[in-house]
């Protein structure tokens, strides 16, 4: 192991090389090494025709200048690319070389993406999974792209073979070799042995930094400090120093793009994580109406958006100690962070453990989680979901979604019925007397006939006993044979009038039609109690 600087360290890629890249947004990304890389591109013109392996995305919106893949937004150096999310946002000149082709993409779902470096570690054949099948991911082609998309879309199907197994159907993903792996740590020994005790989330450096080494590449390390031989306890060595070959100490590193917290990481308890109560509001509604179908003891995932606003309703309802927060990025128990992309969405005030990414999403598809609280772009007939097709000519990418939604028993999607200036006035009085009226839908129709872009496949999700509800501010509706069937309407809400207009389909309305739960809408605590039952 040798010690470097970024600029150095980065010779170390060559052109045609596959590199694969860790980090989630801001945390635990190698920012010194992606800026060095961009930079000698910019002097050199080299290294050219890269591909590039980012199970998540990096990078995030500063007034400093660009981040993460952004420093890589130049024509020619990136051929190739295999990613979970995009945000035009943060990556604006990246994300159009890929809209352009000028890099050929495949969107693959970040827990495959984890799953199938293991394989790439294992130099086995390649990674046979059940995810995705009747997604987008599926190159049996059942996802619906419109033109823009079709080249994309071929080579995706390239890509991934479908094969079937004892009559299953699966997808399989050859592995190949990588030749270099830019991660990030805390701390560095002179052995180059390296510990995350300074970060939130571990990411799967550790199965990026093996990959790259059973394939003969190199592993490029970041770390704040450095620290002398036999001073790390063996159990806080999260990447062995035989796995690496560079270390490029960053005394500027960052935790997260926030600041620097240290109930992200156990070295302190916070007695009070910020748990912002809820105003009165669709999306209090929403995530009341949601909570109902949770059950003490229950493991739940929270979605980026409106999901992670749920422990502040735990915590006002008395329920926060009640289930199990999980969010895929590894950070188990605790509080999860709000924010999205100007907080640290993935870390967790005083987390019980912090584990993998590839574990969880082992556990994950494994059917491990109880319970998941998601947002929704749009839903079909049929129950498909859409979070992550092409918007607005961009990409985004469904990131965990289609892994977390394959095998948890209770998907709770969850979304106002329209979007996009919607106005709502509710009717806080107690008992059956609370309600809800709508007073101006929202400019955007959210309920196709069909959706483009399948990241749930509602099918699917009926073969395997899923319990799949669509929670909307002014009814609910569940995945049955038939397809997407209302089971709840709020009173004040007219069928005719406030749900039927918005969808470009027929209506399905349940024999045993409800109201929702007057106490959904009341104002103050509603009462909420979990039931003792998973």
């Amino acid at each position: 192991m040798q010690v470097m600087t970024a600029r150095d360290a980065v010779e170390l890629v060559k052109s045609g090389d596959t590199v694969v890249i860790g980090g989630v947004v801001s945390l635990v990304t190698p920012e010194a090494t992606v800026r060095a890389l961009g930079d000698r591109f910019r002097r050199t013109g080299f290294p050219r025709d890269l591909t590039l392996i980012c199970p998540n995305r990096i990078g995030w919106s500063s007034e400093l200048g660009p981040h993460g893949l952004e420093h890589l937004a130049h024509k020619g150096m990136v051929k190739r690319l295999l990613a979970s999310s995009f945000s035009a946002k943060v990556s604006p000149g990246f994300v159009k070389l890929v809209m352009d082709g000028e890099i050929e993409t495949q969107v693959v779902p970040m827990g495959v993406l984890f799953r199938w470096l293991r394989e790439c570690t294992a130099k086995s054949p390649g990674l046979l999974t059940e995810v995705g099948i009747g997604t987008f991911f599926d190159p049996a082609g059942r996802m619906r792209a419109g033109a823009e998309n079709k080249e994309r879309d071929a080579s995706s199907r390239q890509f991934a073979k479908r094969v079937t197994v004892d009559e299953t159907e699966c997808i399989f993903m050859p592995s190949m070799l990588i030749d270099v792996a830019l991660i990030r740590g805390t701390v560095a020994d002179v052995d180059g042995n390296i510990s995350l005790t300074g970060e939130p989330i571990s990411a799967g450096v550790r199965q990026m930094a093996m990959a790259a080494k059973t394939s003969g590449g190199k592993v490029i390390a970041v770390v704040k400090t450095l620290t002398d031989r036999g001073t790390l306890h063996p159990r806080m060595v999260e990447v062995p120093g035989i796995f690496v070959d560079a270390v490029v100490v960053d005394s500027q590193a960052i935790q997260t793009q926030c600041s620097y917290e240290p109930a992200f990481t156990g070295e302190i308890r916070t007695p009070a994580p910020p748990l912002p109560q809820l105003p009165m509001s669709c999306q209090k509604v929403i995530l009341r109406r949601a909570a109902l179908e949770l059950a003490k003891g229950d493991v739940v995932n929270l979605g980026f958006g409106m999901g992670t606003q749920l422990p502040g309703l735990a915590h006002e309802e008395g329920f926060l100690n009640d289930i199990t927060f999980s969010i895929e990025h590894g950070a188990l128990g605790g509080v999860p962070a709000a924010g999205g992309f100007d907080g640290a969405f993935g870390a967790h005030y005083n987390p019980h453990a912090i584990i993998d990414s590839t574990d969880v999403f082992d556990f994950y598809h494994g059917g491990g989680l109880n319970a998941a609280v998601l947002g929704f772009a749009e839903v079909d007939a049929l129950g498909n979901v859409n979070v992550g097709g092409n918007y607005s000519g961009s990409i985004r990418g469904p990131g965990g979604f289609v892994d977390i939604t394959h095998r948890t028993r209770k998907v709770l999607i969850c979304g106002t019925l329209t979007s996009g200036g919607l106005e709502a006035r509710f009717n806080g009085r107690g008992g059956t007397e609370a309600d809800i009226r709508i007073l101006r839908e929202g400019r955007h129709r959210k309920f196709p006939r069909q959706v483009e872009h399948i990241d749930l496949y509602g099918a699917g999700s009926l073969e395997r006993g899923q319990r799949l509800l669509v929670i909307t501010e002014r009814c609910v509706f569940e995945l049955r044979k038939p397809g997407l069937t209302l089971i709840e309407v709020a009173r004040g809400v007219d069928i005719t009038r406030d749900v039927k207009p918005q969808l470009d389909f027929d209506l399905r309305i349940a024999e045993e039609l409800r109201t929702m739960p007057a106490a959904v809408f009341q104002d103050g605590q509603m009462g909420l109690r979990l039931k003792d039952e998973k």
